[in-house]
């Protein structure tokens, strides 16, 4: 029971949002309000650089990288440790990572919200909702994680509380209802009155960190009083009893509300939004007591599900008591071996002990087990249910299963959704102690990151990386000069083209081979189909097979042959030798022989069968699109419109923000996009910014495709 009231006042939760939003400067504030730093330090500039950003490489460029873990315990307000009225101290744990921004580096935010229980969603005040804080939110909701939303940079030009709360409607769909009343716009904004307990909250001192509660100020009580009835008509009505009380013309008391809010952030239906200014250090604190009051615990949350051997679907309790199970979720290889940051699903898992691994069976000794504050570590000797922890030096890949006892092996939690690579490049070192070292360099990336990709090229023998954008790429690239001093020669970026099918074929091929001995006899008969959006299984899902054999015409035992044989032209399509996506075999008839037919012959029939196929379906190559989004001032918006339309973009809006820059949305194919960077920097005298990451895969346009194909064979032709 010591333990369960221990993991009721535990908080695991993420800090996500757009690029340059203000992630990492708010998780900063918070380690400085939980005495866990001492100094604030700025993101940019002088100084050692924000605690969270703790590689050399993130203080440079200003951003965040990798994801970073920490530990803190929020004391509440009054730094007393008082308790809520439901019994949950404000000694609160709060386990945070702060997870990066910029789209190349999205599976950091992927892996991150697959293990957390809650979520701050951080917005600018002035922007809103952008490019990336959509995606962050549809990541959110794929692991159903409740969040807050923060509207931060709250003293800036053009920053509205209320525009931001109509963005998180309009463009998310958020049930999003403000919870404070802004004291003071852009730089005259000192402080925010709480609508629950119309108390106004001020910030004093050189990092805001003492607190003054006062009264709410006479000239706002009209819009407080407007703004806290349209706060309880939302949230009543996640308390049937409150909401019976305030429609019969009671006042509910304030835990009572507070009891409404967390009901319906709990359940997902509610997005509660606060403000501030984590530069300005204003209302963090605030912040962390919603927090420590409104997101789940490891007890509340929604129940992880894990898979059995068999398949079958468990879902797991938080309980300490009961047999181990955690997920590794991320991997850094250090000096001193692998770092395996771990969340802690069920039981109990102390310093010395033997786990196994559900993926590969193994023993797995857990010598040294420590707790994170980004890169500094404290070493522990147990950890329980709800705790996110890091173990040094055992041997195991992202995603993996740990359980406590072999009978289990097998058992493995949901796996990381892991998005697909988009673009390439060819690398290579001049001497073999440089290529040495880049092979050990890439090889530690690659176990570290899902989307990052390493392959050697069948036809030209060169190594080829492939990831989620160009920024994703040349960060690794630079990681591989400093960290493994390997010179790296860098080709030219290529595009990961794609090729689908359009319309139905059907096949009807037969494989006979007779020389003496035994032979070899295999027919198959079906329908091609491209495979649509709604009818995948996964998201990435690019090929489905359906056995539709009746009367054994083709035996059960070499159905799977037959899958195999149909997926291995997958790999390389008619047109120009691409990975083919989007196909859907029905294997419907066929004919066998008794002595004559086996596992080979009717892979190589499928395989005949689906060349046939393809070729009669219309084939087409498809490039990807990337989603772009632009701010820029309004000087240059012609500019950037034209240009962005001459690299065959689709313009798909544009719109003014409070502080009169101009946001442009466009859908761009990839190849156009390499280089734009330097391009928008000179047509907007580098006053432009912008976004890019993956939308969707698109088909070529005819003239586009001849070319695609005809560079294509020339390096083919040249490789051999």
């Amino acid at each position: 029971m010591i333990t369960n009231k221990l993991m009721a006042k535990t908080r695991n939760i993420g800090i996500s949002a757009h690029i340059d939003s203000g992630k990492t400067t708010l998780t900063e504030r918070i380690l400085f309000y939980c005495d866990m730093i001492h100094k604030i330090e700025d993101v940019r500039g002088g100084g050692d650089g924000a605690k969270m950003d703790h590689m050399e490489l993130e203080k440079e460029k200003g951003i965040t990288i990798t994801s970073a873990a920490t530990t803190v315990f929020w004391k509440g307000i009054t730094g007393k440790g008082t308790t809520f009225a439901d019994g949950i101290e404000k000694d609160t744990k709060i386990n945070i990572i702060d997870t990066p921004g910029h789209v190349d580096f999205t599976v950091e935010v992927e892996r991150s919200l697959r293990v957390l229980d809650g979520a701050i969603l951080v917005l600018c005040s002035v922007s809103g909702v952008q490019s990336q804080s959509i995606t962050v939110d549809r990541q959110m909701k794929r692991y159903n994680v409740p969040r807050l939303a923060f509207l931060n940079k709250m003293d800036r030009m053009g920053a509205s509380a209320f525009n931001g709360r109509d963005a998180l409607r309009d463009k998310l769909n958020h049930n999003a209802v403000l919870m404070q009343c802004p004291i003071g716009a852009e730089e005259n904004f000192i402080g925010m009155v709480d609508l629950i307990t119309k108390v106004a909250y001020y910030f004093d001192g050189e990092n805001g960190e003492n607190i003054r509660e006062e009264e709410c100020p006479a000239d706002l009580v009209d819009k407080v009083t407007e703004l806290r009835s349209e706060m309880l008509d939302v949230i009543a009505e996640y308390d049937d009893e409150v909401m019976e009380k305030y429609l019969e013309g009671n006042e509910p008391t304030v835990e009572e509300l507070h009891k409404c809010v967390k009901a319906g952030v709990q359940s997902l239906k509610l997005t509660p939004v606060f403000m501030g200014s984590a530069f300005k250090n204003k209302g963090v604190q605030v912040l962390m007591e919603a927090v420590a009051r409104y997101l789940p615990s490891p007890l509340t949350c929604v129940p992880p599900v894990a898979k059995s051997a068999k398949d079958e679907e468990i879902a797991i309790s938080p309980n300490p008591d009961e047999e181990l199970l955690a997920m590794a979720f991320k991997i850094t290889e250090e000096q001193f071996g692998q770092l395996t940051y771990t969340r802690i699903y069920r039981g109990t898992l102390n310093k010395g002990e033997t786990v196994f691994n559900s993926r590969t069976g193994k023993k797995v000794r857990v010598g040294r087990m420590v707790r994170m504050n980004s890169n500094d570590r404290e070493n522990i000797d147990t950890a329980h249910a709800g705790d996110i922890i890091a173990i040094v030096g055992i041997d195991c890949a992202s995603g993996d299963t740990f359980v406590g006892d072999d009978r289990t092996v097998g058992l493995s939690l949901e796996g990381i959704h892991v998005p697909i690579p988009v673009i390439e490049l060819s690398i290579s070192c001049k001497d073999k102690n440089e290529q040495t070292r880049m092979s050990k360099g890439l090889a530690k990336f690659l176990k570290e990151d899902p989307t990052f990709h390493v392959f050697t090229d069948e036809e030209s023998g060169e190594t080829r990386i492939a990831g989620m954008g160009e920024l994703h790429l040349e960060i690794y690239v630079e990681r591989l000069k400093r960290e493994f001093q390997a010179e790296v020669i860098v080709g030219a970026p290529q595009v990961n083209y794609r090729e689908t099918i359009r319309v139905e074929a059907e096949f009807d091929y037969t494989h006979k081979k007779q020389s003496g001995g035994s032979g070899q006899f295999g027919q198959v008969v079906g329908i091609l189909k491209p495979l649509a959006d709604e009818d995948k299984d996964t998201e990435d899902q690019v090929f489905k097979f359906h056995n539709q054999i009746k009367g054994g015409s083709v035996p059960n035992e070499f159905i799977g042959a037959c899958e195999k044989g149909f997926q291995d032209i997958m790999d390389k399509g008619p047109l120009a030798a691409f990975p083919v996506i989007n196909c859907e075999i029905f294997l419907q008839d066929g004919k066998y022989h008794d002595v004559d037919s086996s596992d080979m012959a009717f892979r190589i029939a499928s395989r005949q069968a689906m060349r046939q196929a393809i070729n009669n379906a219309q084939p087409v190559i498809m490039e990807p699109i990337m989603k772009v989004e632009v701010t820029t001032p309004d000087e240059y918006q012609g500019g950037v419109i034209g240009d962005l339309s001459s690299r065959r973009g689709v313009i798909q809006g544009s719109e003014t923000d409070p502080g009169g820059e101009v946001i442009i949305n466009a859908e761009v194919p990839l190849s156009e996009m390499f280089g734009y960077s330097n391009d928008l920097r000179s047509m907007s005298a580098g006053k432009a910014t912008y976004t890019m990451e993956f939308a969707k895969y698109s088909d070529c346009p005819s003239s586009i495709q001849k070319d695609v194909m005809k560079a294509r064979a020339e390096k083919l032709a040249n490789d051999e």
